[in-house]
């Protein structure tokens, strides 16, 4: 069992990534060091690029390692777990290597670049938007498509902590990415943003608060608001869908329920109602690699195709140019 009790079971993997191929893992820090963890799990032959103590953490762990680049051995697929401010710089230099790339969010902090780039490795570039494979996010994605609790009137989500672990960029880059792409999985599309402000201490970017709307919703389509940001004492993981006949919460990345309540009876003060909606607990991050695999092995494409990245990228950018940023 790994954090929190998720299980890294193989016993329930489709038929696709029974045979697994060779694995290229260009960074092995922070997270590359679980990427690298979840595809061992999955019984890969992995060889990562890296340095100092990431490499030997991923000798310790089975993994070939090379150093530089270009000494990467041929491959069938790569993964990239480098720091944001350099995705686009080793995408280029992957591209030409002709094989599928699935990489962390976001696919880069620049839309001039994110736009480039997806139209050199369209097909076969990807973005690792692990949220999109999250049992919980997957469900409330089935209440809006269902109706069950009649037609989507907006999404929340809050993404909060005390401090941000990412030296190259703000929590901006590393935060965002997460919410639109759960946006994404519940509407099927990208929002319009229409306003944002930023949290500032001095001149440290501290968080954001988002608006976006159905970009045909002339007032009446549904609308996201997002909140971000790296100085809240409580650490928050909220996903909230508001419906015209009640809401469905996920409460926490970790969850394993959903907590729907219907609507108050108007003009009465009552306690509340949840109905537990009961979810399998799955570390998404081992589904998307999952998904990777099966695709390299003629399955389909995993979801976050470089399109779809490109514009969520084109979508920050914005949202900061809203704000100020």
């Amino acid at each position: 069992m790994s954090k929190r009790g998720f299980s890294r079971s193989t016993r329930n993997l489709p038929e696709s990534i029974l045979t697994v191929p060779h694995i290229g893992l260009v960074g092995c820090g922070r997270w590359g060091r679980f990427i690298l963890r979840d595809l061992l799990s999955l019984g890969a032959s992995v060889s990562v690029v890296a340095k100092g103590d990431s490499a030997h953490l991923a000798r310790e762990a089975g993994a070939q390692v090379v150093t530089r680049l270009d000494d990467l051995p041929p491959v069938d697929g790569i993964v990239v777990a480098t720091p944001t401010t350099t995705h686009a710089d080793v995408i280029e230099a992957l591209l030409p290597r002709g094989k599928p790339i699935y990489c962390e969010k976001p696919l880069c902090d620049d839309a001039d670049r994110a736009r480039r780039l997806a139209e050199a490795g369209r097909d076969r570039l990807f973005v690792m938007d692990k949220w999109r494979y999250h049992l919980g996010v997957l469900a409330l994605a089935d209440i809006a498509r269902s109706g069950e609790l009649g037609p989507v009137v907006g999404l929340r989500t809050i993404r909060v902590d005390f401090g941000h672990s990412h030296p190259d960029t703000d929590g901006i880059w590393t935060w965002l990415p997460h919410d639109l792409s759960i946006a994404r999985e519940i509407f099927g599309r990208v929002l319009a943003p229409v306003a944002a402000v930023a949290d500032r201490a001095g001149g440290e970017i501290m968080g954001l608060t988002a608006m976006l709307t159905a970009r045909d919703s002339a007032g009446g389509g549904p609308w996201h608001v997002a909140e971000v940001g790296g100085r809240s004492p409580e650490r928050r993981r909220t996903v909230t869908l508001l419906c015209r006949d009640g809401i469905a919460i996920l409460q926490d990345g970790y969850a394993d329920h959903l907590a729907i309540f219907a609507n108050p009876p108007r003009g009465t003060e009552t306690k509340p109602q949840m109905t537990r909606r009961p979810l399998k607990v799955e570390m998404p991050l081992l589904a998307e690699l999952s998904a990777f695999i099966g695709f390299l092995n003629g399955g389909p494409p995993p979801k976050s195709p470089a399109e779809e990245a490109a514009e969520t990228v084109a979508t920050i950018v914005e949202l900061r140019r809203l704000a100020g940023l």
